[in-house]
């Protein structure tokens, strides 16, 4: 399967690279299996050298990276220079704190001296998606590396030349060679990886079918995983709401990343009261957001990744219009070249319509207008998914209950769901398990070993 790099806004292939053969990944695999064993050994000062090395060069390469990003899945250039900034600012996050995270703990007990050491496992597999080329990847890899483990990278097929960058970007800034290595392999190939005793453990972020097969896999082989995968995030907007703050910010959690993130909001659950204003103002809101040439600075939404995802999202909002949701803006594929979408909002979706029971790749809103605040936790958790939602409201009363009721791995509260190195991110049910980010997330991937010393 090769993998190509496609400009999703002109259609046309920019570059082509052959996937590696079964000897080539053999060989990566025993070269990584060698760089764990070294790597280990390495003081958390020197793995922190290197990391703001890393950092340091694609601050340096900001445009550069971004104008990648940009045409090879379509975000627009000023969402990718944030991307880039927020790899970097990562980056630098771990390389000052994980020594601190990662800490011998002293645990009381009938012992002279008890406690916990955190130590790295080995090589990590991860298989990481398109919508942030380097983020997902630096949110895994940042940490993972400054924990002490290396790093086997399979990303999406759409999105080669970030993958190599990424390689590339590690090796520049002085990481040993072996620490961070990119594959392209086929499907075939992951179960084949996954299974392979120099692979320690396996992350994914993707969809929840490839979750349920890898995290088959991983279980198979007795490894362990972290699954960050699909989500349906609810918004849900109070009836204390502070509108006027609350709707520009609506339209920026659903179209962000050109509507392609699993923790965008998808589903806008509105209080009857609060709900005629909050409706039109949304839709206007929608409606005037700038679809173009990513490359522009007036561009809001660039177009999606690829053919298949435009059209995944096309066929959705037609088939739950033909079943009664009621079309308020967009739905209508742009005539030339490029994956565009319109921003598009629907209104009485049917629970059984595509827009009412499966996620939303794309920007389209679903928005439902309930009695209370009640209702609209039940229903932000009348799904299968648990990963984000949020709360919109001046009441803490408001506030408070809608994070203590709604089903998922984190809640906002005035603010869109956002990663940060800070703050454990994931989710839960068919969002998947484990969490990345934080002090939680470095220690996923180490062994919390117990000493006790009589």
């Amino acid at each position: 399967m090769p993998y190509i790099s496609r400009n999703p806004a002109t259609e046309e292939v920019v570059e082509e690279f052959n996937a590696h053969t079964r000897s080539q990944v053999e060989d990566a695999l025993a070269l990584s299996f060698e760089a764990a064993a070294k790597w280990r050994a390495t003081s958390f000062a020197e793995r922190g050298r290197l990391m703001l090395k890393a950092a340091e060069l694609l601050e340096q390469e900001n445009t550069e990276v971004a104008t990648l990003l940009t045409t090879e899945m379509g975000k627009t250039l000023a969402s990718a220079k944030g991307e880039a900034n927020k790899c970097s600012t990562t980056m630098r996050y771990y390389s000052s704190h994980a020594e601190a995270m990662l800490q011998e703990e002293l645990i009381d007990s009938s012992a002279s001296r008890s406690g916990v050491r955190y130590e790295p496992l080995g090589a990590v597999f991860a298989v990481m998606p398109w919508n942030f080329a380097l983020w997902q990847v630096i949110r895994f890899a940042a940490p993972t590396l400054m924990a002490g483990n290396v790093g086997v990278l399979k990303h999406a097929s759409n999105v080669p030349r970030a993958a190599k960058y990424l390689e590339g970007l590690f090796l520049r800034a002085g990481f040993p060679e072996g620490c961070f290595i990119n594959l392209f392999v086929d499907h075939d190939d992951v179960s084949f990886i996954i299974g392979d005793d120099r692979i320690a453990a396996v992350t994914l972020t993707g969809s929840e079918g490839v979750g349920r097969t890898i995290a088959k896999t991983a279980g198979e082989n007795l490894k362990k995983c972290v699954l960050e995968l699909g989500g349906s995030d609810a918004f849900i907007v109070g009836a204390s709401a502070d509108l006027a703050y609350t709707i520009p910010m609506a339209v920026t959690a659903r179209i962000q990343n050109n509507g392609q993130s699993c923790i965008a909001a998808k589903r806008f659950i509105v209080v009857r009261e609060r709900a005629d204003e909050f409706v039109d103002a949304f839709v206007a809101g929608m409606a005037a957001a700038i679809v173009g040439d990513p490359m522009d600075e007036k561009t809001v939404v660039g177009p999606l990744a690829n053919a298949a995802q435009r059209d995944l999202i096309a066929q959705q909002v037609e088939k739950s219009v033909a079943q009664g949701a009621t079309l308020r803006c967009g739905g209508v594929l742009p005539v030339g070249k490029g994956f565009y979408y319109p921003p598009t909002v629907l209104t009485d979706v049917p629970e059984d319509s595509p827009a009412g029971c499966e996620e939303l790749f794309g920007p389209v809103a679903v928005v439902h207008v309930v009695s209370d605040l009640n209702e609209a936790i039940a229903v932000a958790n009348s799904t299968p998914w648990g990963l984000g939602g949020s709360i919109w409201a001046r009441d803490s009363r408001e506030i408070d209950q809608a994070i203590a009721g709604v089903e998922a791995g984190m809640v906002f509260a005035n603010a869109i769901v956002a990663s940060s190195p800070e703050l454990p991110f994931g989710g839960i049910k068919a969002s998947g398990y484990g969490r990345e980010l934080s002090t939680m997330g470095i220690r996923e991937f180490t062994n919390a070993k117990t000493f006790y010393v009589a």
